[in-house]
């Protein structure tokens, strides 16, 4: 197949959920199929991210595209000026003229077998009528996305814009869902999802994946027995909630039983008050953006996935699995994911579950260690990057033919 595929970034640096599996994605497609990658380009990927673009594609065509940083005074006028746009803010803002005149030159060519459009965000720069056939990849229900933002939101005039966007995002992506001709989803749920809030039929799942070769254990490590640990791009709001959440609410129950407790937070760009509180608290340790979290994983004897709001799966369990690491998870946090509570992962939803399951854990090594390696050996079977990637193909190659049966 000759794929045509749409993104609002470039992928290098690989350092959220996001990339991860568009990179591992492509990068398995690549073997077997013409991929060219289209993508608007803020200027804020790594310096290599262009010339490293053969990993994952045969060719890229960048799109210049700014968007306003996060609390700058041109993101809160643009969010002002959301209030009376149709389109969420979160997909508003990557509006291209010139990324849709470039997808028009290019499907005039018909050179392409299928176009793909990687989340959401990409679809408002799609022409309304296509030559080739197109496939919206869902990572995740984004209207799910801010309809729990809402729910957890309890400032009154936050949680009001929150429900603007969420309202929002349900009408956008109804539209959009149905106007491509096939949807991938990322699990089952959201399947079920999409089909039951926007009625559509024409969706699949395709399976979340791991690089077992990268994540296994084996650094020589020193192990803290007291220190969890919690993964994560820092600006991404369900991430923010997630580690909020589990400072205020869950670490001062477990400090009641076990004070020289740590938690570790890895990920770019940690929000300025978690900045603020690890300077307070020499017990909560903010790393930024690191090149590799395999060592602050393998250093900590829990990982946790405090997460309460977000929609699709979360890479960072399984990664956190094939590493041989314990998880305790909300329910959420664990959404989409063939897991068995007990067995691959400990699931608690309430704060003081949460804090009595993680307590459980770091009182029992040898328990989670048996459920460390158990996860692990699930993972390295059932989930390599190249099962998810040969059901994405099928996925698109019946939506070709699909296409091409209508008279």
């Amino acid at each position: 197949m000759r794929i045509l595929w749409l993104k609002t970034e470039l992928l290098h640096p690989v350092d959220k959920g996001g990339k991860i599996r568009t990179f591992h994605m492509l990068k398995e497609l690549k073997r077997e199929h013409h991929i060219t990658y289209l993508t608007l380009d803020d200027g804020s990927g790594a310096t290599d991210a262009g010339t490293r673009a053969d990993e994952y594609c045969h060719e890229l065509i960048t799109v210049p595209h700014r968007t306003r940083p996060k609390f700058s005074a041109g993101f809160y006028l643009e969010l002002g000026a959301g209030l009376v746009s149709s389109v969420p803010y979160f997909v508003k803002k990557y509006e291209s003229g010139h990324m849709r005149r470039e997808i028009e030159r290019l499907s005039g060519k018909a050179r392409f077998d299928v176009l793909v459009c990687d989340f959401l965000a990409p679809s408002i720069n799609v022409p309304s009528s296509m030559g080739e056939p197109t496939v919206l990849f869902q990572h995740n229900v984004e209207a799910m996305i801010w309809k729990r933002h809402h729910e957890v939101q309890s400032n009154p005039i936050k949680k009001w814009y929150l429900y603007s966007q969420w309202r929002k995002s349900v009408a956008y992506e109804c539209r959009e869902c149905r106007r491509f001709n096939r949807v991938i989803a990322v699990s089952p749920e959201d399947v079920t999802t999409m089909k039951r809030d926007y009625g559509i039929e024409r969706i699949d799942s395709v399976p979340t994946g791991v690089d077992t070769e990268f994540y296994r254990p084996g650094r020589n490590v020193e192990g803290n027995a007291f220190n969890l640990v919690f993964t994560g791009s820092m600006d991404w709001l369900p991430n923010q909630d997630a580690v909020q959440w589990f400072t205020r609410d869950i670490l001062p129950l477990v400090r009641k039983a076990i004070p020289q407790v740590t938690l570790t937070v890895v990920g770019r760009n940690p929000y300025p008050s978690l900045i603020e509180e690890s300077r307070r608290d020499p017990s909560i340790i903010v790393t930024g953006r690191v090149e590799d979290v395999r060592p602050y994983v393998e250093r900590a004897a829990l990982y946790v996935v405090p997460i309460r709001i977000g929609g699709g799966t979360r890479l960072k369990i399984f990664e956190a699995m094939a590493m041989e690491k314990a998880v305790v998870s909300t329910r959420i946090g664990a959404e989409g994911l063939p897991l068995r509570h007990g067995v691959d992962v400990i699931l608690a939803d309430s704060a003081g579950e949460f804090a009595e399951a993680v307590l459980r854990m770091l009182g029992n090594q040898a328990g989670a260690r048996e459920m460390g390696l158990t996860a692990a050996g699930m993972v390295r079977r059932e989930f390599g990057w190249r099962a998810a990637s040969d059901a994405f193909a099928v996925a698109c190659q019946e939506t070709i033919e699909g296409r091409q049966a209508k008279p």
